[in-house]
């Protein structure tokens, strides 16, 4: 008899709590399905201002459904940036050098295993690739990212906003939240707010078209429309949140150099995480949507051939046609299209 598929309503949550190496507050949720994992314990980061939840969009399968599925003992961390706590400056050094190497030996220590594999979006892709390159977490033996790993190439756009308009946004406040797309704030938030309406005709979502202001350059800049179904447009309403003013700084900063770049001046950080050969085993899997408008597919192409120098052969990039930035994992055929490749890069040996 073939197993039911497992679906969101057939997941048990287990929240944990733990610090960061600096003490700052995280939460892991482990989620369980109907049998007992067979393989080992994978751990699941969110993109900026998103959430552990944003693994798990209302659609027939998400990427959640298909790991618990495939025997894989799911972990979804809630890092710093997560919406679900309260909102702190941050910078990605602090989220390679303090949430994931505290997350993944916590995993560890409560499955008594020696090994884990990770997947990533966007920013906390970056940090995984962060930590993983630099040697913080050599526990982690395949990282899975999209979007985003070691070379933050965007949009002509996206530079000028970070380079122009992010400096005049900062001498006004921390953060940019991408829910100022629901008022009813006033001053810098409601003169966005307006602004970016204007020159997002194309969704009347307010948050959809502010997250393609915060996040990238497109119309709109996440995602595909018609690659979302009607209730995963409605769903991201809620699920998206503040953005710091110093993870701009970090990006413009990074942008400028041609790679990610330590800006937090702490000492044993590289000042280029791409800037030396890695400091890991790991086997890294790259993907990104070819008509990614947050960050373009140049950059994943940059990380791959920084990776293929050192390690020829051993890493993988798939570029995928007909997709964006999240739709990669909010997509209604993303089980389809995408999800199983990822499935089948955690199961190479």
């Amino acid at each position: 008899m073939t197993p039911t598929p497992t679906t969101r309503r057939s997941h048990r949550d287990e929240p944990h709590y733990f610090p960061a190496g600096d003490g700052v507050a995280l939460t892991l949720i482990h989620v369980r399905g109907g049998a007992d994992p067979v393989k080992g314990p994978l751990l699941l980061m969110h993109g900026a201002a998103m959430r552990a939840e944003s693994f798990r969009p209302p659609v027939s399968r998400s990427v959640v459904d298909m790991l618990i599925d495939d025997g894989w003992d799911v972990w979804m961390l809630n890092w710093r940036g997560s919406l679900d706590l309260d909102p702190l400056p941050w910078t990605l050094d602090d989220v390679a050098e303090y949430d994931v190497p505290a997350a993944v030996r916590y995993i560890l220590a409560q499955t008594g295993a020696e090994r884990v594999k990770a997947i990533g979006h966007c920013q906390g892709a970056a940090a995984l690739s962060m930590a993983t390159v630099a040697g913080w977490v050599p526990e982690i033996d395949t990282v899975v990212v999209n979007s985003l790993s070691l070379h933050p190439h965007v949009p002509l756009f996206a530079r000028v906003k970070l380079h122009v308009l992010r400096p005049l946004m900062m001498s006004r406040g921390s953060y940019v939240d991408i829910r100022w797309g629901d008022g009813p704030e006033t001053g810098i938030a409601w003169i966005t707010r307006t602004a970016v309406r204007l020159a997002h005709p194309e969704c009347h979502s307010p948050v959809c078209s502010m997250a393609s202001f915060a996040i990238g350059s497109g119309h709109p800049a996440l995602w595909h429309h018609e690659n979302l179904d009607n209730a995963t447009h409605r769903w991201i309403r809620t699920e998206f949140g503040k953005i710091p003013m110093s993870l701009y700084a970090q990006m413009a900063a990074s942008n400028r150099a041609g790679q990610l770049v330590s800006v937090s001046g702490r000492p044993g950080l590289p000042h280029g995480y791409a800037a030396q050969p890695p400091n890991t085993d790991a086997r890294f899997a790259l993907f990104t949507g070819e008509d990614n408008r947050a960050f373009v597919p140049s950059g994943m192409r940059a990380t791959y051939a920084f990776l293929e120098r050192t390690q020829p052969g051993r890493h993988t990039l798939q570029v995928i046609p007909g997709y964006g930035h999240a739709d990669v994992f909010l997509g209604r055929r993303a089980h389809v299209d995408v999800l199983p490749r990822l499935l089948h890069e955690l199961n190479r040996v």
